[in-house]
């Protein structure tokens, strides 16, 4: 999670008897057109410009089921038109100067992750009734449009509601499908080199969620590899390990029993001890269960590959394809295995 100007056409009719009711979105499945180049035909005028791109973004939104978000910092709930949310979410996930094919990959990502939601009447880990999402990671970051329009001014303001707009616009009302189902659509930052199994993370196995080469990620992601000193009793008391044996011989003794199938460690043992990649990884505030350590005086030098969970779509790696020309449904179709792509069923704009 998460694509111009589509042609209006008659479509089914939202039905929503009540806000209960808009929880449930019918999915009709059918063929989809190709999306249509359109032109971005700059006006002089930066305020002028700006104005006409929200303008246009909020006549996409008139008419569309609403996403009950909690928003964290306010302690309030906010009802948001869908593709306005979508928008939120790309512009919160993914920097805006990604390639559109991968804005628009982001955007099928997380319109499917929150149709499931909203299907499934999902509400875990909200902490107020009546909504189904938060604007944090812990379901999809989201920024709302007068937190985009603060922090974008100037020129760039307008080019960058154009490009959003333009990602929601070319994938509106697509979402991703196994089986005739939405996905759980989910993603990451940046690979360590191959994504994730998601049992090898989360334990249970889904069929679309499969380890696959990422090799982009390494060469475009600032987030690729880093090095963090941790204190070695820091070290020791966040693994829960004995403050009596030496550092040298904790981590001398530290062995790697198994890697998944996207080169991360499944199992590790330190001081007799055995942990997951992930256990370590989340106890140390780790960005990766791929990871090399060394002792440095009285620290513990950690060196980490990759920047998240690793399981479903690369976000760098996105950036990736779409820099070699891949569209954004090649993009899904590659970080989620035996999948296809189908309509929510609610108007268009």
């Amino acid at each position: 999670m998460n694509l111009t100007n589509h042609i209006r056409k008659n479509v089914p009719v939202w039905m929503a008897a009540s806000l209960a009711a808009a929880f449930l979105l019918t999915l009709a499945i059918h063929a989809l057109l190709p999306d249509s180049p359109a032109g971005q035909t700059p006006l002089p005028d930066v305020r002028q410009s700006e104005t006409a791109a929200l303008a246009n973004a909020q006549s996409i939104e008139a008419s569309l089921p609403l996403v009950p978000v909690y928003l964290s910092r306010e302690k309030r709930i906010d009802q948001v038109p869908i593709e306005a949310y979508v928008r939120g979410v790309i512009a919160a996930e993914m920097p805006v100067d990604f390639e559109l094919e991968a804005l628009k990959a982001q955007a099928l990502a997380a319109r499917t992750y929150i149709v499931r939601r909203l299907q499934e009447n999902d509400t875990s880990q909200v902490p107020a009734p009546g909504a189904v999402v938060t604007d944090t990671v812990a379901h999809q970051a989201y920024l709302t449009q007068e937190q985009l329009t603060s922090k974008w001014t100037g020129p760039a303001a307008a080019a960058n509601w154009e490009k959003l707009n333009r990602a929601v616009l070319e994938t509106e009302g697509r979402i991703i499908l196994y089986d005739g189902k939405p996905i759980n659509a989910v993603f990451f930052s940046t690979s360590n080199g191959y994504t994730e199994n998601s049992e090898d993370y989360w334990g249970d196995k889904v069929p679309y969620l499969r380890s696959v080469p990422s090799p982009w990620d390494a060469k475009l992601s600032p987030r690729y590899k880093e090095t963090v000193s941790i204190p070695y009793k820091d070290f020791l008391k966040k693994l829960g390990l004995s403050g009596t044996v030496t550092a040298s011989a904790t981590l001398s003794g530290s062995k790697v029993v198994s890697t998944t199938a996207g080169h991360r460690i499944a199992k590790i043992s330190i001081s007799g001890k055995s942990f997951t990649g992930r256990e370590v990884r989340e106890k140390l505030g780790l960005n990766s269960s791929q990871f090399e350590w060394k002792l440095s005086g009285g620290e513990v030098k950690i060196t980490t590959y990759g920047y998240g969970h690793g399981v479903g779509m690369s976000q760098w790696g996105a950036n990736g394809m779409a820099k070699e020309g891949k569209s954004a449904e090649e993009i899904v179709r590659y970080y989620y295995k035996g999948v296809s792509l189908g309509s929510t069923g609610y108007p268009k704009s």
